[in-house]
């Protein structure tokens, strides 16, 4: 993955009422080019919808940091820039480590807005969500979302993407 072509987003996280501060991802667009695409183009809002303002909905101690539902906010709604949902464009990429970027989906094919940052390994995930990025910057802000979920997944205050810009 060469750092130097893929595209790099900033997501400025609030929680609560507080600038929690700001994790930069890389995104892979040198093996997932449309799903690297997708969030690059959501994070700028260039298409007329966007990240920007949206919660994450669901945290799970441990597992995920889950967000991308910026039509209904509670994890039933998102749009990709294709249209509603477009295909899996491939598993090369594994869920080895915390801090990877990867797509949430409702089954095969069904990939949306809707998107999880890992906290921990999730192996069990490899073969069905796409992994398309990395957190190069902000793991504490990672970890400080974390703290705010729980195993149910409810989040103790609330947490939102306020603003992202590609880098």
């Amino acid at each position: 993955m060469t750092e130097a072509t893929n595209p790099r987003v900033a997501l400025d996280i609030k929680i609560g009422d507080e600038a929690a501060g700001t994790v930069v991802l890389e995104l892979f667009a040198d093996v997932v080019p449309k799903t690297a695409e997708n969030f690059r183009a959501l994070c700028t809002g260039e298409k007329g919808m966007g990240y920007a303002g949206s919660p994450f909905h669901r945290i799970i101690s441990e597992f995920m940091i889950q967000g991308g539902d910026f039509t209904r906010g509670d994890g039933t709604g998102g749009k990709s820039i294709y249209g509603d949902r477009f295909p899996d464009e491939n598993f090369q990429i594994k869920h080895t480590e915390a801090g990877l970027l990867s797509m949430a989906n409702a089954g095969p094919n069904t990939n949306g807005s809707q998107f999880f940052i890992t906290v921990a390994p999730t192996p069990w995930l490899d073969g069905k969500h796409v992994v398309f990025g990395k957190v190069v910057e902000g793991m504490d802000v990672i970890r400080a979302m974390e703290a705010v979920g729980s195993r149910s997944g409810e989040t103790s205050k609330p947490v939102k993407l306020e603003s992202c810009r590609e880098l």
